[in-house]
């Protein structure tokens, strides 16, 4: 008997020191709130220097200063995604054996920043060290200014230069070309094989935006025609871009099936549709049939550029957006681009109705064009934290919806006083992209989403009735939550 009452007596003790583990019984009363899902991006743009950085040639340290401020800032307004711009112009912002560095880097297309800077690779680590999703920015076919520097001996322009045409401001690839489609899958899939990336990003340059003349394009549809080919030109062209989308999304979801893919066409698909709207043509004038890639699905998701505000009379933000939500026949989501670069002359309020437009949507989310504008604006900033990002969110499930990961293993011990170490785990190979922390202060729940490579957090218990830990899959899965109740 004795020995029995010591027993207890050491089971109780054992409980006290590291808390009630989710198999209790009052853990298994505790119930944390949902975690709200909602697609938070901003785009940085490399090219001319737009958004980073501040002009070539800085100093490596300078540098990386800038770009993890972008980032801390994105932390700061509880986004969660990023579109780095990491090929301008068939340059490369990242170490590449296919294209030579960029020269909005150092000024001099080809000179490497530094043997030991890789911009892609750190804006990664950054990324994910704040719990911040980064998708590669791609320009599919743009191969550089008219204007441009001395070009590098690695140059497209250079080195195949029967596949560039020179066309208004640009040097353009010919998508017509099958050697060019090939040249920009293997350059998207040499990021996706070698890089931590969470997605790939394509912009709005398919074809170019018409300029003087017609684009010259007549080698690649003179063999066409000769082959046997039965499309008129302008449907050819569509084909051409429509081959490149089928393909990447492909070979992505093979290489990786959690790297998203994604493109943010010009934001009005034909004038006419829906019938009050009215502007530039995209499916005449860049042959980008994005209702198609929405329609069959051939896009994790699409952020059409609505650069315009809800008061506008023939390119309305909601009207718009109301219009490629129905045309996703596949459920795919529609997170649309806003112009934040408007709000000086807007006001906050537009971009916050915006935003609050997508959350009427199954899958809200927005795009922010651009981060460096959008860390410009502080009443705007203000206002989004105030009124519309008022916690942390997850990015919406992938659609590939796979790779779930379990209820992580949960153990606590008392330290000193109320603190508490949490320490927190899942089975090794599974693939975590994040965690999400959830405290009870009385009657209130608190939410952090943390990133993947902390396995565990110092905790003040002082009102802490229960903490809930769960883990996020590659394909953003959320596991069920382990308990811990001090």
């Amino acid at each position: 008997m004795r020995l029995a009452a010591l027993l207890i007596v050491f089971l109780l003790g054992l409980c006290s020191a590291r808390g009630a583990s989710s198999n209790s019984p009052s853990a298994s009363l505790v119930v944390p709130p949902k975690v709200e899902r909602e697609f938070r991006a901003a785009w940085i743009a490399v090219v001319s220097n737009i958004d980073w950085p501040s002009k070539p040639g800085l100093p490596v340290e300078e540098q990386k200063a800038e770009l993890r401020a972008l980032i801390e800032k994105t932390e700061e307004l509880r986004l969660n995604t990023l579109f780095f711009q990491v090929r301008p112009a068939c340059d490369a912002v990242y170490r590449s054996m296919i294209e030579p560095w960029s020269e909005f880097l150092t000024g001099e297309m080809g000179k490497a920043p530094s043997p030991a800077w890789d911009p892609l690779d750190f804006a990664i680590r950054e990324c994910h060290a704040r719990g911040i999703e980064l998708h590669a920015w791609f320009n599919p076919y743009r191969a550089g200014f008219a204007a441009t520097k001395p070009v590098s001996s690695k140059h497209i322009r250079k080195k195949s230069p029967r596949l560039v045409r020179a066309y208004g401001r640009f040097y353009w690839l010919d998508p017509g070309e099958a050697a060019v489609q090939d040249h920009t899958v293997r350059v998207i899939m040499d990021v996706v094989r070698r890089y931590d990336i969470d997605g790939v990003h394509l912009d709005d340059y398919f074809y170019p935006y018409p300029e003087s003349g017609e684009f010259p394009d007549q080698p690649s549809w003179n063999r066409y025609r000769t082959s046997g080919g039965k499309l008129d030109r302008a449907d050819w062209r569509r084909e051409n871009v429509n081959k490149l989308v089928r393909r990447l999304q492909a070979e992505i979801a093979k290489e990786k099936g959690w790297v998203t893919f994604g493109i943010s066409p010009f934001g009005i698909w034909r004038p006419k549709y829906p019938e009050k709207i009215r502007g530039f043509d995209a499916y005449e004038g860049l042959f980008a049939d994005a209702r198609l890639w929405l329609a069959k699905g051939w896009v994790d998701y699409l952020s059409p550029q609505l650069y315009w505000s809800s008061a506008a009379a023939e390119q309305s933000y909601p009207v718009l957006l109301t219009w490629w939500q129905q045309q996703s026949q596949k459920g795919k989501p529609v997170w649309p681009g806003g112009a934040v670069t408007r709000a000086e002359t807007w006001g906050s309020d537009e971009i916050v109705r915006q935003i609050e437009y997508t959350r009427q949507l199954p899958n809200p989310g927005y795009v922010h064009w651009n981060l460096s504008s959008l860390a410009a604006n502080t009443k705007l900033q203000k206002e989004l934290l105030r009124r519309v990002y008022t916690g942390r969110a997850l990015v919406p499930i992938n659609s590939g919806d796979a790779g779930p990961v379990s209820k992580p293993s949960l153990t606590g011990e008392k330290k000193v006083g109320d603190q508490h170490m949490l320490r927190w785990s899942v089975p090794s190979g599974q693939m975590v992209s994040a965690w999400v922390l959830q405290v009870k202060r009385g009657k209130d729940w608190e939410t952090r989403i943390l990133p993947a490579n902390l396995r565990g957090e110092l905790i003040n218990m002082k009102n802490v009735s229960a903490v809930a830990v769960s883990a996020v899959s590659r394909f953003r899965n959320q596991s069920p939550s382990a308990i811990y109740t001090p």
